[in-house]
């Protein structure tokens, strides 16, 4: 055991922007962002980083993501100027519909298990991206995660909190009904069934085979290949609902992205299923309301979470897989409708019709690479270990992105076989003028929309350095009246905000409270970044 406590820091530190003249990379674990540039050094582009880094988070963060993952991205491509998104968000399985989950004696989604499982999306995702702008090949993006899944990886300081309090949600699981969850535990726990913890090697040799498996099939071994037939057959032993259809005709999707306009600026979303379209509904109501100026301030608060309320009940009931959407996108963010939202603000707290929010487990990452290219890029598998089911023999755990589905047959977003689930991971990018700022995103399930909402008006509004504006008190709301502030936030603006007809929380852990990563592109070309003070994030720069 170590002589130090590394989750012990009794003084107050300071992270500074970071510049760099070439590339630079982004993300919440030192080694992904080193994992990122040295692939940029090496030749390769934005996308060849982004897949790199993406291939290695599930070792170095698997409280948030895995290979049985979900993925969106935006990706800035210089030389055309423009910006592209891809949806690699993964569909229900055919055979599972609401009225099964009602049977089986659920009022709503679990989130261990068979059930919130969904055919992933994130290898798909990353075959594509490369097929698509990528310069490298797979085998090459793949081996810095070969490498550690060998040798091992050190457990991060905040990985550790994350591991411990979502373990026994799945071994809970495991009692109830052990046979998909018996792989899980073997992997993730130690002999004694104890999580890792922070400076632990974490070693994973079926990950290793696994990713040479995808690197050799160019990813088609997950959806049509040796990879899918274990899968399915595990599915089918421990009363899983998928067949190989379900993988055979997956496919990620090329999206249009989704803007608004703040105050001169484009912020740039991926559009439904995910609900980066709230971020763009918030901006557009709070553009019609003055800010003080003076950001820690209980107006500037205030007025924020309203627009997020407004934004959240919303989405929250129109938002799902836009095959099944009665709603167009366009007319949520009209001028006209932000108005009319804009209109029910006041000066006291709303309680308007939605969902209860809460934290997931998420890893973003960005990237700028020496020919002006950008991407920002999201991977997550939902709730920290997500469904708790691991496939024996390989290093494919399963996300529960399925638990964001409704069972209300008249909801849009209800649960049917083949269709996406409402989605809360979100890449954002800000652009000026036709040209690219560059990307930004802040992790967290229900705290990302909010998160984005909040960078943007730090950057925009209160001339914020990417540093500054993740380094910011934050808020969120939870539901209702209910609110979370940062312990940090002055004592008087959480009692001012509470005679305004807030419900104010005090968190005593800001780990809720999102974990962002920025890149800008300055006027004379050199790249600043910004990273997260709330968990382990690092900007590498060349």
């Amino acid at each position: 055991m170590s002589w130090f406590d590394a989750q012990k820091y009794i003084y107050p530190s300071r992270r500074n922007v970071v510049f760099g003249r070439q590339a630079m990379a982004c993300t919440s674990i030192p080694q992904g962002a080193q994992i990122g540039l040295e692939v940029m050094r090496k030749g390769g582009n934005a996308v060849d980083a982004a897949v790199a880094m993406a291939a290695a988070m599930p070792l170095l963060e698997p409280t948030s993501n895995g290979l049985g993952s979900d993925c969106f991205a935006l990706v800035w491509m210089e030389q055309e100027k423009r910006l592209y998104g891809l949806n690699a968000s993964g569909t229900a399985p055919e055979a599972l519909n609401a009225r099964i989950v009602k049977e089986k004696g659920f009022s709503e989604m679990p989130r261990e298990g068979w059930i919130p499982t969904m055919v992933p999306g994130a290898p798909a995702g990353w075959a594509e991206l490369i097929r698509r702008f990528g310069t490298k090949p797979l085998d090459e993006l793949f081996a810095p995660a070969v490498s550690f899944a060998r040798e091992g990886c050190p457990v991060g300081v905040n990985v550790e909190p994350q591991w411990a309090q979502d373990a026994p949600r799945i071994l809970s699981a495991m009692e109830r009904d052990p046979a998909p969850h018996a792989y899980w535990r073997k992997v993730f726990l130690k002999e004694d069934a104890s999580p890792y913890r922070a400076g632990e090697l974490f070693r994973w040799e079926e990950y290793a085979k696994t990713l040479e498996e995808l690197a050799a099939t160019n990813c088609a071994s997950y959806y049509s290949g040796a990879l899918m037939e274990e899968i399915v057959s595990f599915s089918r032993r421990t009363g899983g609902y998928f067949c190989k259809e379900d993988f055979r005709n997956y496919r990620p999707e090329w999206v249009e992205p989704i803007t608004a306009d703040y105050k001169g600026y484009t912020v740039c979303e991926i559009p439904p299923n995910g609900h980066g379209i709230a971020v763009l509904m918030a901006l557009n109501i709070l553009k019609g309301l003055p800010l003080p100026g003076e950001r820690e301030c209980a107006d500037t608060y205030h007025k924020i979470l309203e627009c997020i309320k407004l934004a959240f009940a919303d989405t929250k009931t129109y938002v799902a897989d836009p095959r099944y959407m009665r709603t167009q996108v366009k007319d949520l963010l009209s001028e006209e409708y932000a108005a009319r939202r804009r209109a029910l603000i006041g000066q006291r707290a709303l309680l308007p019709e939605a969902g209860d929010p809460s934290c997931g487990g998420t890893i973003y990452l960005c990237t700028a690479d020496p020919f002006g290219n950008m991407v920002s890029f999201i991977q997550s598998n939902y709730t920290t270990f997500g469904a708790g089911v691991a496939i024996p023999g390989t290093g494919i755990s399963l996300q529960n992105r399925g638990a964001n589905f409704s069972l209300d047959p008249d909801s849009d977003n209800c649960l049917a076989g083949g269709k996406r689930s409402y989605h809360t991971i979100i890449p954002g990018f800000l652009m000026k003028n036709g040209a690219a700022v560059g990307p930004f995103g802040v992790m967290g399930a229900f705290m990302q929309p909010q998160g984005h909402v909040q960078v943007v008006v730090n950057t925009v509004d209160y001339h914020m350095n990417p540093q500054q504006a993740l380094d910011a008190l934050r808020m969120q709301w939870i539901g209702g009246r209910h609110i979370q502030l940062e312990r940090e936030v002055p004592a008087h603006i959480g009692r001012e905000l509470s005679e305004m007809g807030h419900e104010v929380e005090i968190l005593n852990t800001n780990l809720s409270m999102g974990r962002g990563q920025i890149i800008w592109r300055m006027e004379n070309g050199l790249l600043v970044g910004g990273t997260e003070p709330r968990c382990d994030g690092t900007v590498a720069a060349w």
